[in-house]
């Protein structure tokens, strides 16, 4: 598609003038802003970034949730040919010193004084820093920093600019070509300074337009946009496949009401990383707890009449007249319901991505009815590279490759790929890019796997961290330190999962328990407990943990060529692992490296035999103070099985 975003805008503003838009939940009311209305909002944006002294090529930094008047300041940066760069909400302010300097940034648009406050804080750090514009003016009357004003000024100004200009906004949009740089996200840095991917309107463009047209996507689709704008997965559903299709985007209110606004809007498009849907399973589980008697026992024989033939019906395979019928009851009594509480009565299409998500919870939302489907892709692909076409969703496989796409696999495994919506490049970074990039055009991932008899593509894990076990019962099997998090985290009590075992003898792991989940399993059990350090520690805690590690040491049995991974000893961790500490990225991935780095102490004391460790832990408070965590914390073994069937 020849085009550029700001002209899709334009084009549905004219083809559907009151049609809505975008939706904004405000004061518990849902507000509608429909095409005609965005057009003049971005006209008059533009106008006053224009007379503000933004200019064709430069960049702009956008910090905030998902709010129409942010989305119409990215549109109104592109119509006159300049580049905005999203950056995450919740990271701390150091964490935009790098980015604002290596793009240049000399303006910002922000959400509130929080982040008004992380701007002006690091303008010692980025003096270039001049203009700073803000959506929500609450707690920000007295400020006056210099170069600080609300957005509803910028927006008087263009206005008053578009007035005495008139043709001002339409050449500008009419000098842009689809060649042009559209966005730039920066990676998550987990290895060193992030990375600035350079997108144009035509690699963003082309793979959403890829993507619709795979699942037939339009106008009428409504999305719920809540993850972060500056994650490239909510960019291109609620940005790109928005501008693209001219579907509704809705924006809740805040990150906690955001379980009752899925409820209230009933998407029928919907997308999220894996831990969204084990958050949502794991609210399930809770509830179900806390059921009577005939509740609970009317749910697990559904869910294990599901479990049977939900996938199959999901599927299109055929099932038998009595199973059949059971499943149409259980849909009026139990699956019906379960879905209209998850808030996905209408979901259509579903899809999850990121990070690999567990067999048994892929299965469970396919088995009550939801249309859930695996992609792959990553920042520097515009996201869609592999799709899972409807009646072909397999837990193990993340899809076939879409128009477009080429995969090849190299000699070690790695997937490359080749696609109209490869990056442009990463910002001045010509070393990095040429890493990536070959002559000919083939992207290298990074993930090693590899394409199945029908086509489908298979991740394994990251190239560089699939290790090899040394010495010992299974000496030079693999170790797939992702994959077995991945199956750790299914169980609604263990939040996140750290395997260790390159180049040992044997896989060893740390295990963030789920506060809310655990908190509650304690509570029905009278176990009382002062705060997530206490109760991480708990003997039964341990027993508890255990018990889901040894199942899925028992699953990894059953496949030789990863029954090696499975894990020999376990401790809890005295705290959370968190973005502000370093431990996660932004997006919420493990950095396993520089977890094993900080706590080393601890890794040792796994592999050193020993029972318990001591250790005192300095962290990083939401306020932006520090603090320190200590604790003995236990070491547990626990039982392995032997592999059940060799390699084929």
């Amino acid at each position: 598609m020849q085009t550029t975003f700001p002209r899709l805008m334009l084009e549905h503003a004219k083809a559907r003038p009151d049609a809505p838009a975008l939706r904004e939940k405000e004061y518990g009311i849902w507000q509608s802003l429909s095409w005609s209305g965005l057009a003049s909002l971005v006209r008059e944006l533009a106008c006053g970034l224009s007379q503000a002294g933004l200019q064709r090529g430069q960049h702009i930094v956008v910090v905030a949730e998902n709010r129409p008047r942010l989305y119409a300041t990215m549109l109104a940066a592109q119509s006159v040919g300049a580049v905005p760069v999203p950056l995450y909400q919740d990271a701390a302010a150091n964490e935009y010193i790098f980015p604002i300097n290596n793009a240049e940034i000399t303006m910002a648009v922000v959400e509130d004084q929080e982040q008004v406050d992380k701007m002006i804080e690091l303008r010692e750090s980025c003096p270039q820093l001049a203009r700073i514009w803000y959506d929500d003016p609450r707690g920000l009357r007295k400020y006056d920093a210099p170069g600080l004003q609300s957005l509803d000024a910028l927006v008087e100004a263009g206005r008053a600019y578009n007035v005495q200009h008139p043709q001002f906004f339409d050449e500008q949009v009419a000098l842009g070509q689809p060649g042009d740089v559209a966005s730039m996200f920066f990676t998550s840095g987990t290895t060193g300074n992030p990375k600035g991917v350079v997108h144009t309107h035509f690699t963003l463009i082309d793979r959403a337009q890829a993507g619709a047209s795979f699942d037939k996507l339009g106008p009428n689709e409504e999305v719920l946009a809540y993850l972060p704008p500056a994650w490239i997965g909510q960019n291109i559903f609620s940005y790109a496949q928005w501008l693209v299709c001219g579907y509704v985007v809705n924006c809740p209110e805040s990150a906690s009401t955001v379980t009752i606004d899925l409820k209230e809007i009933g998407p029928t498009y919907y997308f999220a990383p894996p831990r969204v849907f084990e958050g949502l399973l794991t609210t399930v589980m809770i509830r179900m707890e806390d059921a009577g008697r005939l509740k609970k026992w009317l749910f697990q024989r559904c869910m294990e009449l599901a479990r049977r033939v939900g996938p199959a019906l999901m599927d299109g395979k055929p099932v038998g007249t009595t199973d059949r019928l059971l499943y149409a009851l259980g849909n009026l009594c139990i699956y019906g319901p379960l879905r209209n509480s998850l808030g996905m009565s209408r979901v259509r299409v579903a899809y999850t991505a990121g990070e690999a998500i567990g067999p048994d919870l892929f299965s469970f939302y396919r088995s009550i009815g939801i249309n859930l489907k695996q992609l792959y892709g990553s920042t520097e692909t515009a996201v869609f590279v592999c799709l899972q076409p409807d009646h072909e969703a397999k837990a193990d496989t993340v899809g076939v490759p879409i128009a477009g796409v080429e995969i090849r696999l190299a000699e070690n495994g790695e997937i490359l790929v080749k696609s109209p919506g490869l990056l442009k490049e990463y910002y001045k970074n010509p070393a990095a890019t040429a890493e990536v990039l070959t002559a000919d055009g083939w992207y290298h991932t990074g993930d090693a796997g590899f394409l199945d008899a029908g086509g489908h593509l298979k991740i394994i894990d990251r190239a560089k961290d699939v290790g090899r076990l040394k010495g010992g019962a299974h000496d030079g099997a693999m170790f797939a330190p992702k994959y077995v998090e991945n199956k750790l985290k299914f169980f609604p009590y263990i939040k996140e999962a750290v395997a260790f075992g390159d180049q040992r003898e044997r896989a060893c792991a740390f295990v963030n328990i789920d506060m809310e989940a655990v908190g509650n399993w304690a509570e029905k059990r009278n176990l009382p407990y002062a705060g997530y350090t206490d109760l991480a520690q708990k003997p039964e805690v341990y027993e508890l943990v255990r018990d889901c590690i040894e199942k899925v040491n028992a699953d990894l049995a059953a496949d030789a060529l990863l029954a090696g991974s499975q894990i020999h000893r376990f401790l809890i961790l005295h705290k959370e692992l968190d973005a502000d500490d370093g431990e996660l990225t932004r997006t919420r991935k493990v950095k396993r490296g520089f977890i094993g780095e900080r706590y080393q102490i601890l890794v040792d004391a796994l592999y050193g035999g020993k029972t318990s460790q001591f250790i005192e832990t300095q962290v990083s408070f939401d306020d932006g103070r520090k603090g320190a965590v200590s604790a003995e914390l236990k070491i547990m073994d626990v039982k392995v099985f032997p592999a059940l069937r060799k390699a084929a």
